[in-house]
């Protein structure tokens, strides 16, 4: 078992990601982007020196938290498949360098009102998802599907739905305990309550390989929309102590990841105002995030020792 984090959450300055991870004496960085650009986008002269100063660091990279099939991109839509499996193929040689076995992927959007479950739309997802996975497969790397705003992320039954179509042993989960904090259950008919984190794992946790943690507190407003506020790992309504410690139990022996989301939303826009200022904040919260998990932990440890 160890601790990793997504510490472009500290900076995007993979020098500055490197300083937060020895900070906390960690060895991983869950990475995704460097400087400002997905791993797998930088040029290949901002790769070689990002190699170079992991290697002179002694930091290592467990996992590329790839935008692959996540969020933006639509399952209909030829060019997004197009743009997310070129990202997986630059992906790829950049990962065997680092001695990545992982990768971060997602079962695209929803798009506009079409609801997901359709026969016809969900055949297209899980013969593009299998693809992906496939050329994973092909190159000794596990597609980690997390549970976010994306198909089978709407739910553990359409998790479940897409492990049994696509059927590789390559395609395991990665299980973020905040997404349900904040994303409808799309189970039966509207309107939908949000999901709770702990029926999610519950129904998937045999097929989990590594774990997120994020945690907050949700409201569905009048008007149907979701406000969010993101809380130290414990203190929202991500169930983490109960699951941490029902892992523990288990054995599992993979990473907790820290995505805090406390400071920034990584897919925010910073503002110039008070830039260095608000770049102490982000490190500052950063290391402090994984500094209160690991006391979490340590608490977990117990409870699943019976002590």
């Amino acid at each position: 078992m160890f601790l990793t984090g997504f510490a472009d959450e500290a900076s995007h300055d993979p020098a500055i990601q490197i300083k937060a991870t020895k900070e906390l004496g960690w060895k991983y960085i869950e990475a995704r982007f460097v400087g400002e650009k997905f791993l797998a986008d930088i040029s290949d002269a901002e790769f070689d020196r990002f190699c170079g100063m992991l290697e002179e660091s002694g930091v290592g990279i467990n996992c590329y938290g790839s935008g692959v099939a996540n969020w933006s991109k639509s399952p209909r839509s030829e060019e997004d498949f197009a743009a997310t499996k070129g990202e997986l193929l630059r992906a790829i040689p950049r990962m065997k360098r680092l001695g990545i076995k992982l990768i971060r992927g997602m079962s695209f959007k929803l798009t506009g009102d079409e609801p997901f479950d359709n026969p016809e739309l969900e055949s297209i997802i899980f013969r593009k998802v299998g693809e992906l996975v496939k050329i994973c497969a092909d190159n000794g790397i596990v597609y980690g599907h997390e549970n976010c705003a994306n198909y089978a992320g709407q739910s553990f039954k359409h998790t479940l739905r897409l492990l049994e179509n696509v059927r590789n042993p390559n395609l395991k989960l990665i299980f973020d305990t905040g997404n349900p904090c904040f994303t409808f259950r799309r189970i039966g008919n509207p309107p939908y309550p949000l999901q709770s984190a702990k029926e999610f794992y519950e129904n998937v946790r045999e097929f989990i390989c590594h774990v997120h943690i994020k945690d907050a507190v949700s409201t569905i407003n009048p008007d149907g929309t979701v406000s969010t506020t993101y809380k130290y790992a414990g203190e929202g309504n991500g169930d983490i102590p109960w699951i941490v410690t029902d892992l523990l139990k288990r054995g599992y022996d993979g990473g907790f990841s820290m995505e805090p989301h406390v400071a920034v939303v990584f897919h925010e826009k910073d503002t110039e105002e008070n830039s260095e200022a608000v770049a102490k904040k982000r490190y500052d919260a950063y290391v402090d995030y994984g500094r209160r998990f690991e006391k979490l932990l340590a608490e977990c440890r117990k409870r699943a020792a019976g002590k």
